[in-house]
């Protein structure tokens, strides 16, 4: 990569002639200014963000060497819990607050409904992600197994009227009518601002007609009808010329509900972003969702076609008055956390920039743009959800960089809003002090399932074996922590403000199951969860017309609250007594989803995809899998319930599958029988054999590395 000196730092020319070409014009901003104010701050934080690094791994040490200091003797709580506030690792509680953050858009602060996570180094897919805002309820429902029955080629009327009536059932508990149901009646019109349904010529109401919000047509020729129910709104579309239209008996073609309510657009665990040719990409994309001109080409079914964001939807009041309704979901940016690097840009004593800092500053600058067109935001905010932070002094350091930013970037104060992940246990256990350093910009937490398990494994690596990775989710620390981050959050003051969110279905081809289970996330008391694709935050969003989430709330409130004590019991097996069979199946499992994962990773340049498992089910994957997955295997090792020519057999056994799942595709390289000479399966391998020396057990060490290697050999 060629550099550039800017100032005292050496950019990629590239980044630089990106930055000063694509997204300073437009911004008011001065070049030379930019670059000026970039450098004095990137140089001032640089040292702060090393020093926080380092301290993790202090605390890590001094944890290990307590738990091989009790080694052969019996668990004392108690004393446990001593040590870790001996060390800081957890601090002091102090009192009781609220959070002051202001200008937040509805979405995120009054709206519950289901959020995606979309990989923004694919412009397609970050389109979709974009406009899943609105989705057709019948086509989720017709082409999912949410319903049952087989699907074919020619439309199945059989099929088709089994989803009008699971969408009228749907209506009869969100918008009920009075004295009748949903699949009685036959037509529509308005009168006086209000909705009237028909039963042939038998008039009934809304038992709300407040729900009622307005229509496209003519009030005695109606082509849709917006209803509202927990603020998300439905489109009942007319039309008795269409194949649906005609079938049912009110002429209803299709029933459009708001979806995805929100998208994080992500920088981190699903791309595979190395240095400045994959950052441009990656930024290249945000900016043009910030500016509302991203396209991509697309084809599909022989036919070719540009996509586009969606235009906002247009409706006419019951009182008569224009309604525009946003038509996308609103973008946050998931930036880097705080541990990586990138060689982009080098800084005056050589080092790396940390990434974080630098997508801090660049995804920001792109949605200045945004801040002017009011497309996104429309209270000029900007939303980072910032992963793997651990404890309130890195948090405080997030509110310090994006304090920088805006002040460089002459905006106000507190334009930077913070969603808080709390996947790292260090964060979990001090998540109150940790929110009360952002208070004023703080719009969001969740839990995450598999970064939280992975950090619970990695701090208590010596503590002994993990349990059976199957048997986690049904563990008192996970229950526990799922509660506390929903109280905590309630106690500080986020119902109504910010989001409290949970954590991702992964199985995309599974809608039955996910509507069986995900409504357990709005039960919780979340006001938003996430989804794998814009079909399941279609089906998903069902589950908030069933769920009162503020009503949830306020009920949660009351109740008693989760303890730290089971957030603190680990998950190590006392005395494993597990068969040779039980053990290879959890290896085999584990090494089937780390290769299946890698490989496309370090060869493709795949951050995300689905990836069938060792059923052939195909599960989303993310690096939050690989570092669960990586680290249980290494953590079994290390503790001799498996030994290394064992997982090396299994590795290669699992290698040969995962080469036969990807046979059709025409970009995968093979990692048998040349194990030692694929650079995917040597790479897998580390993140396994060298898994309990890697920081906090993340993944992205090793596998940037040898992405860079393999980018390099080409």
């Amino acid at each position: 990569m060629k550099k550039i000196k800017v100032k005292n730092l050496k950019v990629d020319d590239k980044l630089y002639k990106f930055i000063n070409e694509e997204v300073i014009p437009g911004t008011s901003i001065d070049v030379d200014k930019f670059w000026e104010g970039f450098d004095k701050a990137v140089h001032s934080l640089a040292p702060v963000n090393l020093k926080l690094i380092k301290k993790r791994d202090e605390i890590q040490k001094k944890i290990d060497e307590w738990h091989l200091s009790k080694k052969g003797t019996e668990f004392n709580k108690e004393e446990y819990f001593n040590f870790l506030k001996s060390i800081n690792y957890i601090v002091e509680e102090k009192e009781d607050f609220k959070i002051n953050t202001t200008n937040v858009d509805e979405e995120i602060a009054t709206i519950a409904g289901p959020q995606l996570v979309v990989p923004v180094d694919n412009a397609r897919y970050a389109l979709n992600a974009a406009n899943a805002r609105w989705g057709s309820l019948y086509d989720a429902l017709y082409g999912t197994d949410a319903i049952p029955g087989k699907k074919s080629k020619e439309y199945n009327e059989e099929r088709g009227y089994t989803v009008i009536s699971y969408v009228k059932d749907l209506l009869d508990k969100a918008v009920p009518i009075s004295n009748i149901k949903w699949h009685q009646i036959t037509k529509f019109k308005i009168e006086d601002d209000k909705l009237i349904l028909f039963e042939t010529n038998k008039k009934y109401f809304l038992k709300n007609n407040d729900q009622f919000v307005g229509f496209q047509g003519e009030k005695n020729n109606l082509k849709s009808i917006l209803l509202k129910n927990n603020n998300l709104h439905i489109d009942i579309v007319i039309d008795p010329n269409k194949l649906v239209g005609k079938m049912d008996i009110a002429n209803i073609s299709d029933v459009i509900v708001e979806s995805a309510i929100s998208t994080i657009v992500d920088n981190e665990d699903s791309v595979a972003a190395v240095d400045g040719e994959d950052k441009i990409k990656c930024y290249r994309n945000w900016l043009g969702l910030m500016k509302g001109d991203l396209t991509a080409d697309i084809e599909k079914n022989g036919k070719k076609f540009v996509r586009k964001l969606n235009p906002n939807r247009n409706y006419i009041s019951k009182d008569g008055k224009k309604i525009s309704l946003q038509g996308r979901a609103l973008l946050l940016n998931r930036n880097v956390g705080h541990l990586m690097t990138n060689p982009s840009i080098i800084l005056n004593d050589g080092s790396e920039i940390p990434e974080g800092i630098m997508d801090a500053f660049i995804s920001t600058l792109c949605a200045i743009h945004d801040f002017k067109n009011k497309k996104n935001s429309r209270k000029e905010s900007m939303y980072i959800v910032k992963p793997k932070m651990h404890g309130p002094e890195e948090v405080e350091f997030t509110n310090n960089i994006f304090g920088n930013v805006e002040e460089v970037l002459g905006l106000k104060k507190y334009s930077i809003k913070v969603g808080i992940m709390d996947e790292e246990r260090r964060t979990t256990v001090n998540l109150k002090e940790c929110i009360r350093k952002v208070k004023d910009r703080v719009v969001f937490i969740n839990t995450g399932f598999l970064d939280r398990t992975g950090d619970e494994m990695h701090t208590s690596f010596e503590a002994g074996p993990m349990i059976f990775k199957g048997e986690m989710k049904k563990s008192t620390w996970l229950n526990t922590y799922e509660n506390w981050n929903v109280d905590i959050g309630l106690s500080c003051g986020f119902s109504g403000k910010a989001q409290i969110g949970k954590g991702m279905w992964a199985m995309p081809d599974k809608m039955n199951d996910m509507m069986n289970q995900k409504i357990g996330h709005p039960k919780s008391g979340a006001n938003c969860a996430w989804v794998p694709s814009p079909t399941a935050a279609t089906l998903h969003a069902t589950h908030y017309h069933k769920v009162d989430v503020f009503k949830k709330q306020l009920e949660i409130k009351s109740r008693e609250k989760a303890k730290l004590e089971g957030i603190l019991k680990i998950p190590k097996a006392d005395r494993p007594n597990w068969s040779t069979d039980d053990i290879n199946k959890e290896l085999e499992n584990n090494a089937q989803g780390i290769l299946g994962y890698v490989v496309r990773w370090v060869d493709q340049g795949v951050g995300c995809s689905k990836v069938p498992d060792i059923n052939d089910i195909g599960l989303m994957e993310d690096r939050a899998t690989l570092r669960i997955s990586s680290q249980h295997m290494a953590n079994w090792l290390h503790h001799k319930i498996c030994t290394k020519d064992q997982v090396m057999n299994i590795m290669k056994k699992m290698a040969t599958i995962v080469d036969k799942q990807n046979v059709d595709d025409k970009n995968y390289q093979p990692m048998s029988p040349n194990f030692d000479k694929s650079i995917a399966f040597l790479t897998a391998c580390d993140l396994i054999f060298q898994g309990r020396t890697q920081p906090s057990g993340y993944t992205e060490p090793l596998l940037h590395k040898r992405r860079i290697e393999k980018k390099a050999s080409r």
